[in-house]
């Protein structure tokens, strides 16, 4: 299995000695995972390496044979805006570190200077790198409004343009190494997008999930980073962690928002360092999976109220998925209903019944706390019990009363009471039908085929009642 070199453009390291280029590849690679280099001696071949190749940030030294470094500085700047340059000198020289900056170096450094800090400003400037393409990659497939990998969202059933703005999204960050956030109420599909994030990120490891929730401090550890024979009691032979199975692949953490605090500080060091600790282990392991995280709780919120650490949080949001609710996609409720009769009547081994019509206009009624698992499980639990042809409803109807009467009981610790026991007074027939008009064309979004389904009534009948309602109005006003 090939490793995926790091970044996915080449930094090209020039310099006329030898010994320092092998030294900061080593330095980039061990420190940052960079994998993708290029070495040149020779300032004269720098032009014809950047015409030949991809590449994206060049560390360039100041004095060597041959060709000024400042002269190349700007023939690059000149030639190829797009790629950021770090100048390093031998020479601690305020002048020349301000002329360098002035003819566009990205960043300057003394070759005497601690080697960490050319390290960290190499990261800073791949980082830099990386933001610009995937604003521009996002760009253009906004633009084109065409996904490049249809296939890799086909297990997610919508014609929601919010959530094809998701696919959009998620195939312009895809092959970022930068963390992804999926947020969203449970049962929405968000191990779907993890998913669908790995597979066109064309990683050649696995995914791999794991459940954080729950997890104790050193569960939390062992799990991820495995440990070493005899780190514990009972720890007769060494155990690889999660971080090392997904190495090459996707590290899925589901359920991030329930972290402890403590664990909460272990994550937030191997995202920043991208190194951990097998525990026992006295030597660092480098992680080389990609890291995406699930979660149901508003980490905003939590992050607010000091639950949740504020810089593991900004890290983790480097690229954020939010999946929209079933209640604010209910046009996709239909297909829905068809995709789960089609795969309960496969697993059943039934015929695939036929669905009534006031059904679709039922499930459209209904807020589905549970989202699309809530309603899979529905269609599954009303397929089983199907004896005749056509479906019944009444699956559906007391998993609808149950859970509207549960949330109720939940949200006031009462019994649900008539919507007209609160009022003073009761709205007369003509009111009541009014407001339920209303309230359908506002659940279903302006559109009258579906609010007439809600209502129970034919789209004819509710359009000769908006028809007399616009009339009686215009009478008025006349």
């Amino acid at each position: 299995m090939s490793e995926i070199a790091y970044p996915p453009f080449a930094v090209l390291l020039v310099d006329d000695e030898p010994g320092w280029l092998r030294t900061m590849s080593l330095s980039l690679e061990r420190s940052l995972g960079v994998t993708n280099l290029l070495t040149c001696q020779d300032p004269r071949e720098v032009m014809g390496l950047l015409g030949r190749h991809e590449v994206g940030l060049v560390l360039l030294d100041l004095t060597m044979p041959h060709l000024p470094g400042e002269e190349l500085l700007r023939r690059i700047v000149e030639a190829h805006p797009e790629v950021s340059v770090i100048v390093v000198s031998g020479l601690n020289q305020l002048e020349t570190a301000v002329r360098c900056m002035q003819a566009g170096a990205f960043d300057y450094f003394v070759k005497t200077s601690e080697e960490d800090r050319i390290v960290k400003g190499v990261g800073r400037a791949v980082r830099m790198q990386e933001l610009q393409r995937e604003n521009r990659e996002i760009r253009r497939r906004f633009l084109d409004d065409q996904l490049e990998h249809p296939e890799a969202f086909d297990r997610i059933v919508t014609a929601d343009a919010r959530m094809h703005a998701v696919f959009r999204y998620v195939e312009a960050v895809s092959r970022s190494r930068q963390p992804v956030l999926v947020t969203g109420e449970s049962g929405t599909g968000k191990e779907l997008i993890a998913r669908a994030v790995h597979q066109v990120s064309g990683r050649a490891g696995e995914l791999v999930p794991v459940n954080v929730a729950g997890l104790d401090d050193t569960v939390f550890a062992d799990t991820l980073f495995g440990h070493v024979r005899g780190a514990f009691t009972g720890a007769n032979e060494a155990r690889s962690g999660m971080v090392e199975r997904a190495a090459e692949g996707t590290l899925f953490l589901d359920e991030i928002g329930d972290l402890s605090p403590a664990s909460q500080v272990k994550l937030l060091r191997l995202l920043q360092e991208g190194e951990y600790y097998p525990l026992g282990a006295d030597r660092p392991r480098w992680m080389r999976a990609r890291v995406v995280v699930a979660t149901h709780h508003d980490l905003a919120a939590r992050q607010a109220a000091g639950t949740f650490r504020p810089d593991l949080y900004y890290r983790l949001r480097a690229h954020h998925v939010h999946l929209p609710p079933l209640r604010e996609r209910r046009g996709d409720i239909p297909l829905l209903l068809e995709h789960f009769l089609d795969e309960a009547a496969r697993e059943l081994g039934k015929k695939k019944p036929t669905p009534p019509k006031q059904l679709a206009g039922l499930l459209a009624s209904y807020a589905f706390p549970g989202n699309v698992r809530e309603l899979r499980a529905m269609v599954l639990d009303a397929v089983g019990a199907h004896q005749g042809r056509v479906l019944s409803m009444e699956a559906f109807r007391r998993a609808i009363g149950e859970a509207e009467v549960a949330h109720e009981a939940d949200r006031r610790g009462e019994a649900p009471a008539s919507p007209f026991a609160a009022l003073e007074r009761i709205p007369t027939l003509d009111e009541a039908d009014e407001l339920l008009v209303q309230e359908a064309l506002r659940r279903a979004d302006g559109n009258q085929s579906l609010a007439a389904r809600l209502l129970g009534i034919t789209p004819s009948a509710l359009s000769k009642r908006l028809k007399a309602r616009r009339e009686a109005e215009g009478q008025r006003e006349g």
